[in-house]
């Protein structure tokens, strides 16, 4: 891509919190930093979820296979209609389909999610912890 640099460095402190701008920022922090990195077919997001809070955007993609590493903490993920304990450094690997959430155990959790970046390919789910 033209102009486009080489490498980028951000800080993930300088990326918008989009919990906060959609209203759900006591469940914590969702930072998308794609484009603060200039990234062009890498999608990834930092979740730093509150104590006993839940993801607020459960979701499933129709192409992107995710991955997601729990950096510090521990919680719970459902993949469909299954619950796994997540501790720290756990990985998680989630095929496109699949629906997925996580809620945070009693000292929060903190993951990063990576996987390709497909635009318009998530599909949030409403009720997801209720089904």
């Amino acid at each position: 891509m033209a102009g486009m640099s080489d490498y980028t460095i951000t800080n993930l402190g300088g990326v918008e919190d989009i919990a906060a701008k959609h209203g759900v920022g006591e469940a914590g922090t969702i930072r998308f930093p794609r484009e603060d990195v200039d990234a062009q077919d890498t999608g990834f997001a930092h979740v730093l979820l509150a104590p006993g809070k839940r993801h607020p955007f459960p979701h499933r993609h129709e192409q992107a296979e995710e991955v997601y590493f729990v950096i510090s903490g521990s919680g719970t993920v459902k993949l469909d209609d299954a619950l796994h304990e997540l501790r720290t450094h756990d990985i998680v690997r989630v095929a496109p389909h699949v629906a997925r959430s996580f809620e945070a155990g009693p000292e929060g959790i903190e993951l990063f999610a990576f996987g390709p970046r497909h635009a318009g390919d998530g599909e949030i789910i409403a009720d997801f912890w209720e089904s």
